[in-house]
Protein backbone atom coordinates (compact mmCIF):
# COMPACT_ATOMS: atom_id res chain seq x y z
CA UNK A 1 0.00 0.00 0.00
CA UNK A 2 1.02 2.81 -0.77
CA UNK A 3 1.70 5.95 1.88
CA UNK A 4 -0.06 9.46 1.50
CA UNK A 5 1.94 12.49 1.72
CA UNK A 6 -0.25 14.84 4.25
CA UNK A 7 -0.21 18.24 3.82
CA UNK A 8 3.02 20.18 5.15
CA UNK A 9 5.00 16.90 4.64
CA UNK A 10 8.24 17.01 3.22
CA UNK A 11 9.07 14.62 0.78
CA UNK A 12 11.78 12.97 -2.05
CA UNK A 13 10.56 15.48 -4.59
CA UNK A 14 11.06 18.37 -2.26
CA UNK A 15 14.55 17.27 -1.54
CA UNK A 16 15.40 16.44 -5.03
CA UNK A 17 13.84 20.18 -6.12
CA UNK A 18 15.86 22.02 -3.34
CA UNK A 19 19.47 20.20 -4.81
CA UNK A 20 18.34 21.02 -8.46
CA UNK A 21 17.61 24.67 -7.41
CA UNK A 22 20.92 24.61 -5.09
CA UNK A 23 23.50 22.68 -8.50
CA UNK A 24 21.91 25.26 -10.60
CA UNK A 25 23.02 28.06 -8.90
CA UNK A 26 26.45 26.54 -8.52
CA UNK A 27 26.50 25.67 -12.32
CA UNK A 28 25.27 29.58 -13.30
CA UNK A 29 27.56 31.53 -11.08
CA UNK A 30 30.65 28.88 -11.86
CA UNK A 31 29.68 30.17 -16.27
CA UNK A 32 29.54 33.35 -15.30
CA UNK A 33 32.62 33.91 -13.35
CA UNK A 34 34.26 31.94 -16.31
CA UNK A 35 32.92 34.72 -18.75
CA UNK A 36 33.99 38.00 -16.80
CA UNK A 37 37.15 35.68 -16.68
CA UNK A 38 37.82 35.09 -19.56
CA UNK A 39 36.62 38.81 -21.09
CA UNK A 40 38.93 40.53 -18.83
CA UNK A 41 41.71 38.85 -18.24
CA UNK A 42 44.85 40.77 -20.10
CA UNK A 43 47.12 37.81 -20.31
CA UNK A 44 49.72 40.19 -19.89
CA UNK A 45 52.23 37.77 -17.93
CA UNK A 46 55.92 38.74 -16.80
CA UNK A 47 58.70 36.27 -17.23
CA UNK A 48 60.26 37.49 -13.57
CA UNK A 49 58.19 39.38 -11.82
CA UNK A 50 60.98 41.07 -9.21
CA UNK A 51 62.59 42.36 -12.47
CA UNK A 52 59.44 43.68 -13.41
CA UNK A 53 58.33 45.55 -10.39
CA UNK A 54 61.75 47.03 -10.26
CA UNK A 55 61.33 48.29 -13.76
CA UNK A 56 58.18 49.56 -13.25
CA UNK A 57 58.96 53.44 -11.42
CA UNK A 58 61.55 54.22 -14.47
CA UNK A 59 58.73 52.92 -16.85
CA UNK A 60 56.09 55.40 -14.98
CA UNK A 61 58.63 58.28 -14.91
CA UNK A 62 59.46 57.56 -18.90
CA UNK A 63 55.94 57.97 -19.10
CA UNK A 64 55.01 60.90 -17.30
CA UNK A 65 57.87 62.99 -19.12
CA UNK A 66 55.81 62.10 -22.86
CA UNK A 67 52.85 63.10 -21.34
CA UNK A 68 54.47 66.17 -20.39
CA UNK A 69 55.61 66.66 -24.22
CA UNK A 70 52.45 67.16 -25.18
CA UNK A 71 52.53 64.91 -28.02
CA UNK A 72 49.81 62.91 -29.68
CA UNK A 73 50.50 59.83 -31.58
CA UNK A 74 48.19 59.12 -34.64
CA UNK A 75 47.88 54.89 -35.52
CA UNK A 76 45.55 54.01 -38.32
CA UNK A 77 45.65 50.58 -39.85
CA UNK A 78 43.31 49.67 -42.20
CA UNK A 79 43.43 47.11 -45.64
CA UNK A 80 47.14 45.61 -44.19
CA UNK A 81 48.96 49.02 -43.76
CA UNK A 82 50.05 50.36 -40.74
CA UNK A 83 50.10 54.27 -40.60
CA UNK A 84 51.37 55.91 -37.69
CA UNK A 85 52.87 59.70 -36.96
CA UNK A 86 53.75 61.60 -34.08
CA UNK A 87 52.51 65.38 -34.32
CA UNK A 88 53.86 67.83 -31.52
CA UNK A 89 51.35 70.05 -28.85
CA UNK A 90 51.30 73.02 -31.67
CA UNK A 91 50.19 70.40 -34.80
CA UNK A 92 53.71 69.82 -36.52
CA UNK A 93 54.59 66.87 -37.37
CA UNK A 94 57.75 65.58 -35.26
CA UNK A 95 61.04 63.98 -37.33
CA UNK A 96 62.01 60.37 -36.20
CA UNK A 97 64.42 58.75 -37.20
CA UNK A 98 63.32 54.94 -36.74
CA UNK A 99 59.78 53.58 -35.79
CA UNK A 100 59.01 50.21 -34.97
CA UNK A 101 55.26 48.37 -34.01
CA UNK A 102 54.73 45.20 -32.47
CA UNK A 103 51.98 43.51 -32.71
CA UNK A 104 50.42 40.67 -29.80
CA UNK A 105 48.08 38.73 -28.66
CA UNK A 106 47.13 39.20 -25.07
CA UNK A 107 46.39 35.77 -24.44
CA UNK A 108 49.19 33.97 -26.78
CA UNK A 109 52.32 34.63 -29.27
CA UNK A 110 52.00 32.62 -31.92
CA UNK A 111 50.56 35.40 -33.51
CA UNK A 112 52.89 38.09 -32.40
CA UNK A 113 54.97 40.25 -34.88
CA UNK A 114 57.24 43.27 -35.66
CA UNK A 115 57.44 45.88 -38.27
CA UNK A 116 59.46 47.82 -39.09
CA UNK A 117 57.67 51.32 -40.47
CA UNK A 118 59.19 53.00 -43.33
CA UNK A 119 59.65 57.20 -43.80
CA UNK A 120 57.15 58.66 -45.87
CA UNK A 121 57.88 62.09 -47.59
CA UNK A 122 55.18 63.75 -44.97
CA UNK A 123 57.65 62.20 -42.51
CA UNK A 124 54.79 59.82 -40.99
CA UNK A 125 55.99 56.29 -40.84
CA UNK A 126 53.91 53.20 -42.45
CA UNK A 127 54.13 49.69 -43.30
CA UNK A 128 52.37 46.28 -43.76
CA UNK A 129 50.86 44.44 -41.39
CA UNK A 130 48.60 41.06 -41.53
CA UNK A 131 46.62 40.74 -38.52
CA UNK A 132 43.46 38.63 -37.87
CA UNK A 133 40.33 39.65 -36.13
CA UNK A 134 40.28 40.43 -32.32
CA UNK A 135 42.07 41.51 -29.24
CA UNK A 136 45.68 43.31 -30.27
CA UNK A 137 48.21 44.88 -27.96
CA UNK A 138 50.39 47.30 -29.90
CA UNK A 139 53.17 48.76 -28.91
CA UNK A 140 54.82 51.72 -31.06
CA UNK A 141 58.24 53.03 -30.63
CA UNK A 142 59.81 56.06 -32.14
CA UNK A 143 63.30 57.38 -31.76
CA UNK A 144 62.64 60.69 -31.97
CA UNK A 145 65.90 62.71 -30.23
CA UNK A 146 64.75 61.57 -26.82
CA UNK A 147 66.66 59.97 -23.77
CA UNK A 148 64.63 56.90 -24.38
CA UNK A 149 62.58 55.88 -27.28
CA UNK A 150 58.53 57.60 -27.48
CA UNK A 151 56.55 54.39 -26.50
CA UNK A 152 53.05 54.59 -27.69
CA UNK A 153 50.81 51.44 -26.58
CA UNK A 154 47.48 50.47 -27.25
CA UNK A 155 44.48 47.89 -26.40
CA UNK A 156 42.97 47.49 -29.91
CA UNK A 157 40.16 45.80 -31.33
CA UNK A 158 40.79 44.67 -35.00
CA UNK A 159 37.87 43.60 -37.36
CA UNK A 160 37.59 43.75 -40.88
CA UNK A 161 40.54 45.18 -41.86
CA UNK A 162 40.29 48.05 -39.50
CA UNK A 163 40.49 49.01 -35.85
CA UNK A 164 37.32 49.24 -34.30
Amino acid sequence: MKSQAKKGQFTGWHMLAIMVAFFSVIIVVNLTMAFFARSSWTGMVVGNTHIASRQFNEKAAEGRAQMALGWKPELTIVDGKVHYRLVDSIGNVMAATRVTASFRRPTHASEDQEVVLTRQPDASFSGSVELRDGLWIVEVDSEAGLAHPYRDTRRLTFRNGTIQ
